[in-house]
């Protein structure tokens, strides 16, 4: 504690799911699930600052985990392996108060640096925090009937391809027991590996289960017994966020994976929840851009905010990554799920 900011620990903390559940800037990602599957996974530790009292109820908060590596070095990030991860606050001034202690902690941490991925606009009156990189974040309003939102979807990309793969007979599975699982987890390897990057960990997808239980589902098509697209949701409030989906390459032309979103849509208005988070892009990437806005999908900018800023680190996490590129390019695919227990818990 220091100048009236307080250090807690969100898994051990009581206050922290009753203020995530409330706040108008919580996603599944603020959620003890989640944080809980990231300690388990990769040995990340979650810790969140505040202005709120140990004895009084949590009103705001920023939330990090600390990746310690002796690889890519010490750092706080707001958080490994999260598309977006807003400040739990109500105003600048409480920004500022905690931006203040934040970089306090860091230094006596010594921790290299701060990474925060946010949308909102708060962080530009932050002088200390800069711009590293810029993504589009784009979401789907569900509250139009089924039937609108269904017009709403391109005609030839979308819906052709939905009903082209009913007409293939393919068909689909839900839930979350191993035996979809370890389908649609088939699929990940196999996605990764014709982009020749190592897959995440096995244990990953199975932490997110156990640590989220019914709020995760994962949904895998069919073509007879082989699994030829597996999508995984989460569902957090009145929202589905639509996190990872992976495909056999060779049955593409069937439309499994808008088979596979159209099927949780509809699970997501039959649940009464109101948007499709559909994450976040590379800028470059306007294939995937395409696909999220061909559903109706509405787009927003998502940034990668750190503090401090050292373009010669910048410049050698870019080397980094495409020396391991290199690396993977050359792997078979047992190697790559070997690279990706080993290297992922490096990178978040």
């Amino acid at each position: 504690m220091s100048d009236n900011v307080w250090t807690i620990h969100p898994l051990s903390d009581h206050r922290w799911s009753e203020f995530v559940e409330k706040h108008a800037n919580a996603s599944v990602f603020h959620t003890i699930g989640w944080l809980t599957a990231l300690r388990d996974t990769y040995g990340y530790e979650p810790i969140a600052i505040t202005t709120s009292p140990p004895s009084e109820q949590l009103t705001n908060a920023l939330l990090f985990c600390v990746v310690s590596s002796w690889l890519t070095r010490s750092r706080l990030v707001s958080l490994p392996f999260t598309d977006h991860c807003e400040p739990l606050v109500d105003n600048n001034e409480q920004l500022r108060t905690l931006y203040g202690y934040l970089e306090t902690l860091r230094t006596t941490r010594q921790w290299t640096y701060t990474e925060m991925r946010t949308s909102g606009a708060m962080l530009d009156a932050e002088e200390r925090f800069k711009k590293c990189a810029v993504y589009h974040w784009h979401r789907l309003d569900l509250r139009p009937d089924l039937d609108t939102l269904y017009k709403g979807f391109h005609k030839d990309c979308i819906r052709r391809r939905i009903c082209h793969a009913e007409r293939q007979g393919l068909t689909y599975e839900e839930g979350r027991n191993n035996f979809l699982l370890r389908s649609f987890y088939s699929l990940v390897v196999l996605m990764r590996g014709r982009k020749k990057l190592p897959p995440q960990p096995f244990e990953w997808f199975q932490h997110l289960i156990g640590s989220m239980g019914k709020d995760v589902s994962i949904r895998v098509a069919f073509r007879g017994d082989r699994p030829v697209a597996g999508i995984l949701t989460m569902d957090h409030r009145k929202t589905m966020y639509y996190k990872y989906g992976a495909s056999d390459a060779q049955f593409h032309h069937l439309g499994a994976i808008p088979m596979l979103l159209w099927q949780a849509i509809r699970a997501a208005k039959s649940a009464g929840l109101v948007e499709l988070d559909l994450g976040r892009s590379d800028i470059e990437d306007r294939g995937l851009i395409m696909f999220k806005e061909r559903w109706g999908a509405r787009r927003t900018q998502l940034t990668l905010w750190r503090n401090p800023v050292d373009e010669a680190s910048l410049s050698f996490e870019r080397l980094q990554m495409r020396l391991a590129r290199i690396v993977c390019t050359y792997a078979p695919h047992k190697m790559l799920i070997l690279a990706g227990r080993l290297m992922y818990r490096h990178v978040g």
